[in-house]
């Protein structure tokens, strides 16, 4: 090992002499360069390591070296959010910082494209993202986000989108959706998601029974939207918040999560009213949600159970729901006797239910005595929440009808153990007056709070 070390002692100062000897005579010499670990790693480890960064890090590796100079051009994922740019750069010039990306990936970049996320607000040029989204289907995308950026009118999506099968993620924002007469459905889509799209609804039920592995629906702000019709064998979970008149949910068996806010047509009325049903036909309650066999978590919006009570209603489904173990209900109408009657309807369908949400609507209706009398009516019924152990009551007014339906789930919930009551106002509810609730658990922890 001496020996060798001396060996490099002589050959370092044999190199140093003589290149003090070159330098003389205006010889540059170029220090070697010491072995760059990272630039040397394959490029699938460069673009797992980049891709945890945001895009306008990654891109600053530009000014490492020429060698990194468009690596971040060549990534597999590209998220254009926020973070991108700098507060000081106004709404209106940041298209124009997302053209010059675009510009760079496509002059640059080599291999797929998996995954590309527009979620920045600015202003987008329709002929640049109908550009960008031709170069992304060329380069095989399998998800593909735009949302939260401003538009005057529709994005027409161009059609060759509509032939891309990898697709897994689809998620579009202010759009016209216009399937062509190609289309032959997306056999990968898993998720897919629409908001402020312009879409008929023909052309979403050919969509959405197109996808046959599609797990998750999304539908926001939906515009044409009449009869809604959701079929889908494979369908998981469901969320609409969106204007529509009629809903189907048929074929549609492996629902576990449906979340359902209906906007009235007409917003300019104060009050909505649904289209009423023959005589003697069975309501649009048991309709909609009778095929609902596996559904485990249900929400639903005051607007849609008042569609849902239009009809005639029964005690209880025809087909129970055996496996809801979550209800949530927004705006409840505590004045209704056909929203209280629906409300019923659904709880004594779901007998493994565990948790109730449920937040009170409010209005200027009066208070009939039929509500109050027939919330009293079903304490005398013998059925129990044998599994529930969780109610949330939010935006109490302390009105009969709504005590009533609190004083019945006290009595017939056996082994609840937390009831958390929100009240409107500063005051809370008295603590002795909970106390004073008739209780069927031995186990319950009563919570009050104020808006």
């Amino acid at each position: 090992m001496l020996n060798t070390l001396n060996e490099s002692i002589s050959a370092e100062e044999l190199s140093r002499k003589n290149t003090g000897k070159l330098q003389k005579f205006g010889v540059k010499i170029e220090k070697p360069m010491k072995s760059d670990r990272i630039s040397d790693l394959p490029w699938d480890v460069l673009n797992s390591i980049l891709l945890h960064l945001p895009l306008r890090d990654a891109a600053r590796t530009s000014l490492l070296s020429r060698k990194w100079r468009y690596k971040w051009a060549s990534l597999s994922q590209f998220v254009i959010d926020d973070k991108c740019f700098t507060n000081s750069l106004p709404d209106k010039a940041r298209w124009g910082e997302v053209r010059r990306i675009f510009h760079q990936v496509q002059s640059n970049h080599c291999g797929p494209i998996e995954k590309f996320k527009l979620a920045a607000y600015c202003y987008p040029d329709h002929s640049d993202l109908d550009e960008w989204i031709i170069f992304l289907t060329l380069k095989g995308i399998k998800e593909l986000i735009l949302q939260d950026f401003s538009f005057v009118r529709r994005f027409k999506l161009p059609s060759c989108l509509f032939s891309c099968p990898q697709l897994i993620c689809l998620e579009l924002h202010g759009c016209i959706v216009k399937l062509p007469s190609t289309f032959r459905g997306f056999s990968c889509l898993k998720s897919l998601q629409l908001t402020q799209v312009s879409i008929i609804s023909e052309t979403l039920e050919h969509l959405i029974s197109s996808c046959p592995v599609l797990e998750r629906l999304t539908l926001l702000n939906i515009d044409h939207l009449s009869i809604l019709r959701i079929h889908n064998q494979n369908l998981k979970y469901l969320k609409i918040d969106s204007q529509f008149e009629d809903l189907s949910l048929e074929s549609s068996p492996l629902l576990a999560s449906v979340h359902i806010c209906m906007i009235p047509m007409n917003t300019t009325m104060p009050v909505y009213h649904p289209r009423q049903l023959e005589g003697g036909k069975p309501s649009n309650l048991i309709r909609v949600l009778g095929c609902l066999n596996g559904v485990k978590k249900l929400t639903l919006s005051s607007y849609f159970i008042e569609f849902l009570a239009n009809g005639n209603l029964p005690e209880r489904f025809p087909m129970p729901l055996l496996n809801l173990s979550f209800l949530d209900l927004k705006e409840m109408r505590f004045t209704s006797l056909k929203d209280i009657a629906a409300l019923f309807a659904i709880l004594r369908s779901a007998p493994n239910l565990e948790e109730l949400v449920i937040s009170a609507g409010h209005s200027n209706e009066v208070i009939s005595r039929t509500v109050v009398d027939f919330l009293r009516e079903q304490c005398l019924y013998d059925f129990f929440f044998s599994q529930l152990k969780v109610v949330r009551f939010r935006g109490l007014c302390s009105t009969i009808p709504e005590w009533e339906f609190l004083r019945l789930i006290l009595a017939h919930s056996p082994v609840l153990e937390s009831l958390i009551i929100v009240k409107y106002g500063i005051e809370r509810v008295p603590q002795s007056f909970l106390l004073h609730l008739e209780r069927a658990s031995e186990n319950l922890k009563i919570t009050s709070l104020t808006l």
